[in-house]
């Protein structure tokens, strides 16, 4: 998963902007979900510009956790928002690919991309609740900058149908993946 591996990278050669940026992260976080729930609206009609309303979003994204954790801005609640308003964001990207399917009368892709919803919201939602039971669940094969990635891809290569049938298998596997994975754990925990 690219945010485990990777979700301090960027910190060290961002300081010097982060710094120079006097804004509180959760304003970044806000313009981000902004952005991202945008694409939403263009990706119906537009697949090239929803896709790079995607990255941008995902950029402002990105920038948040670098801004909290250089500046000493980084708190529970900011993590809180910024969960929250990605899965806004989420939400209306879906809802763009959904509505694009649907203004072609693809039923068989319009279904797909339901299921990649319920699918997305549970991977954050297994992971909420098991971290809720004591459990660290940083497990699976996809997360969101992942499938920001498919998705953007995806709208920019205009292999939609293909790249949200791959993101719906994978994000399942993930769900699964993420249960079997704290069960295993729970079974070891005393009672």
């Amino acid at each position: 998963m690219l945010s485990e591996k990777f979700s301090h990278f960027l910190d060290k050669p961002l300081t010097p902007l982060a710094k120079a940026i006097p804004i509180n992260p959760n304003i970044v976080t806000f313009i981000g979900m902004l952005i991202t729930s945008l694409s939403g609206f263009i990706i119906p009609f537009n697949l090239f510009w929803g896709g790079i309303f995607i990255l941008l979003g995902s950029t402002f994204d990105l920038l948040d956790g670098v801004l909290a954790r250089v500046n000493g801005r980084a708190s529970r609640f900011g993590a809180l928002f910024d969960s929250t308003l990605d899965r806004i964001g989420d939400g209306f990207i879906f809802l763009g690919v959904a509505w694009y399917f649907y203004r072609y009368n693809h039923t068989e892709a319009f279904i797909f991309t339901i299921l990649c919803m319920i699918s997305s919201y549970l991977i954050s939602y297994v992971r909420a609740r098991a971290e809720g039971l004591g459990v660290s669940c940083n497990v699976g094969i996809i997360e969101r900058p992942e499938r920001l990635i498919f998705l953007a891809f995806g709208c920019l290569s205009t292999y939609l149908y293909f790249t949200v049938f791959i993101l719906n298998l994978l994000s399942w596997v993930t769900v699964l993946q993420r249960v079997y994975h704290v069960r295993k754990k729970l079974i070891n925990l005393p009672h």
